[in-house]
């Protein structure tokens, strides 16, 4: 019989959820909140109660029976910087959670519903590769400026995902590949995975790699200094240039990638050139990673929701396909990741890491 899991992952205004049994969904819901709804807390962890409220009315009107659920997992938030795995949701994850170490976000409501909904049922709760995920070698750190060291914030569910799972279509494990993974979404992240670490990898929330649809990515440093000093923005208008209001929207408005494209198409000089920027901005960082693996790369692979377009592929092809075979893996199914990486632990092919 295989394992029923309830799967959790809050975003700002939604919560999904998804009950798998092994890999195979046999309910998905994505649960809308109102801005209303969601303004009249005073903060993340004040939304605990009303969206675990919701998740338990859907199962409810599913008819879907908890006592069949043989664990929870919930997205893993803001916490402090991890090495990749399932970790179990402890009491030192929950404060961290509540208290927000690295930041306030909904996905820290993750492991904190999944925590009560477990406890309840008897059941174990975990959660799976936060974006705080961080195995990067000391000299990665290193920024140039002693009072900045480089981060690691970026889409680690699914390039982990996507890195196991080319492995295993190819009859091999996943730490004995060298790897290249960009992930084209929102954001944008390319990550060197050596031998099952990512030693290197950019900062996709704060401002480091390749320009995406919403996000500045890496900025000259001195004209940046500059703007900040010219008066002319807050801080907080400044800090949403950099995410949210960069890339795509800065330059025509929009963070849709298909319209850019569908633009050049069109005969838009603009759009044209933002559209061949940005797939040699992540063919530039693809070939950092390949410096950083030394020229030994198995394979690279390109994933996120920009993946599905046919001409942005070909041209990051164009560019770097002399590197290394190149797989794409569309899209970014977080849920089915997060089911895959507590599953992994209740079938025993990897232990629950503890968090401390």
């Amino acid at each position: 019989m295989a394992y029923k899991l309830l799967i959790i992952n809050p975003g700002s205004t939604s919560t999904k959820i998804a009950v798998y049994e092994g890999e195979k969904a046999l309910l998905t819901e994505t649960l809308r909140h109102s801005t209303e709804e969601i303004e009249s807390y005073e903060n993340i962890y004040a939304q605990f109660q009303f969206r675990k409220n919701v998740i338990l009315k859907v199962l409810e009107d599913e008819n879907f029976d908890v006592k069949e659920l043989d664990a929870v997992v919930g997205r893993g938030g803001l916490l402090k910087p991890m090495i990749s795995g399932t970790y179990t949701v402890n009491e030192v994850m929950l404060k961290d959670l509540k208290e927000g170490v690295q930041g306030q976000h909904a996905s820290n409501l993750g492991g904190i519903i999944a925590n009560e909904i477990g406890r309840e049922l008897n059941i174990p709760s975990f959660i799976v590769d936060p974006v705080v995920v961080d195995e990067m070698d000391d000299v990665a750190r290193i920024s140039g400026m002693p009072e900045i060291e480089r981060k690691s914030i970026f889409h680690a569910l699914n390039q982990k995902a996507v890195a196991k799972r080319f492995a295993k279509e190819n009859n091999k494990k996943y730490d004995d590949l060298n790897l290249i993974v960009a992930h084209m979404g929102g954001g944008v992240s390319v990550g060197a995975h050596s031998k099952g670490r990512i030693i290197d990898v950019n900062n996709a929330l704060d401002g480091e790699g390749p320009f995406s649809p919403e996000r500045s990515g890496g900025l000259p440093t001195g004209d940046l200094v500059k703007l900040c000093f010219s008066g002319k923005f807050t801080k907080e208008e400044l800090l949403k240039k950099i995410n949210g209001k960069g890339g795509f929207v800065a330059y025509l408005g929009t963070n849709d990638a298909r319209e850019v494209l569908k633009s050049a198409n069109e005969g838009s000089e603009k759009a044209r050139l933002l559209f061949n920027a940005f797939s040699y901005q992540v063919s530039k960082a693809i070939g950092e990673c390949s410096a950083v693996l030394c020229g030994k790369v198995d394979a690279i692979l390109l994933t996120g929701g920009i993946a599905y377009g046919e001409e942005v592929v070909n041209a990051i092809k164009e560019k770097t396909s002399w590197i290394a075979p190149i797989a794409v893996y569309p899209g970014e199914d977080e849920m089915l990741a997060l089911a895959q990486g507590g599953l992994r632990v209740l079938t025993g092919e990897e232990e629950a890491k503890e968090y401390k």
